[in-house]
């Protein structure tokens, strides 16, 4: 059974740069893929001001497939007090909650909110959080994709950029791994970035595979910021394989710019071994 999510970040909705954003263009990739569920991993408004969240809600609210987002250091207000005062209101307003659930027969998804409001770029996970998401994720059950959602990236950005992982990014990602994520997904960096646990450590033959991916940002709040073309990615699975499809938007459409294949559980895509002399 094949099942399909579509994942979008970094919306940065108000910008003025991003005036020319295609957010009007999710509507036809949904008909077209018709996702089970629709991962927003963050930056959904620009300056976390009450309009654009406002915004940003009602694009991702009329698509129709369920959602599970979560909010990135733009989704606080960008001034003091409030920053501090009221740092989750407005975000809270739309979704009720910066860590969010979703469970389904295919799915099971947990967010993970790694903003804070005294830090403008980095972001943390305290353990709490860490142990709260590892209790969710031990709960699946059967080929359920188990899904571990933050907007802070913990791969580094395969092109130029200044921005730190999320703190304490090896603790963060074993403890995820531990608990038995699959894919682990975030934004923040505004470039794709997809990397699998076997491509660097050394196999023993015991291990699950577990996939990290960075989506590239919808919004382009930086437009001569070189290295930032606006994205999202469509993750393909079923019992045996995840794919992972990264489109980005060229002469006015979607371009399907690449495709990876990883293998869910113990067994790698394939294994050839040297003939025998």
């Amino acid at each position: 059974m094949l099942t399909r999510i579509l994942h979008v970040s970094d919306l940065h909705v108000g910008a003025e740069a991003s005036a020319a954003a295609p957010e009007w263009a999710l509507a036809p990739l949904v008909d077209r893929f018709e996702p089970e569920l629709v991962i927003a991993s963050g930056d959904l408004a620009h300056r976390g001001k009450p309009g654009q969240h406002e915004q940003a809600a009602q694009l991702l609210l009329e698509l129709g497939p369920p959602l599970l987002v979560v909010p990135g250091n733009h989704d606080i207000p960008y001034t003091f007090p409030g920053r501090f005062t009221r740092t989750y209101t407005e975000f809270e307003r739309h979704w009720e909650t910066t860590e969010p659930v979703y469970r389904s027969e295919r799915i099971l998804a947990v967010g993970l909110n790694s903003v804070r409001p005294w830090r403008n770029q980095s972001g943390r996970v305290h353990q709490s959080q860490l142990l709260r998401a590892s209790q969710v994720l031990r709960t699946a059950e059967g080929a359920q994709l188990r899904i571990a959602v933050l907007h802070h990236h913990l791969l580094g950005a395969p092109w130029r950029s200044r921005k730190k992982p999320v703190a304490r990014r090896n603790h963060v990602l074993a403890s995820l791994v531990d608990a038995g994520a699959e894919l682990i997904v975030a934004g923040h960096i505004h470039q794709s970035a997809v990397a699998e646990r076997r491509e660097f450590e050394i196999a023993t033959g015991g291990e699950r595979g577990v996939t990290v991916s960075i989506a590239p940002g919808l919004g382009q709040p930086r437009p001569h910021r070189r290295g930032e073309a606006r994205g999202l990615h469509v993750y393909e699975f079923d019992d045996t394989h995840l794919r992972i499809h990264t489109y980005t938007w060229r002469d006015g459409g979607w371009a399907l710019t690449a495709e990876r294949a990883f293998a869910r559980g113990r067994d790698p895509l394939s294994l050839r071994r040297p003939a025998a002399s």
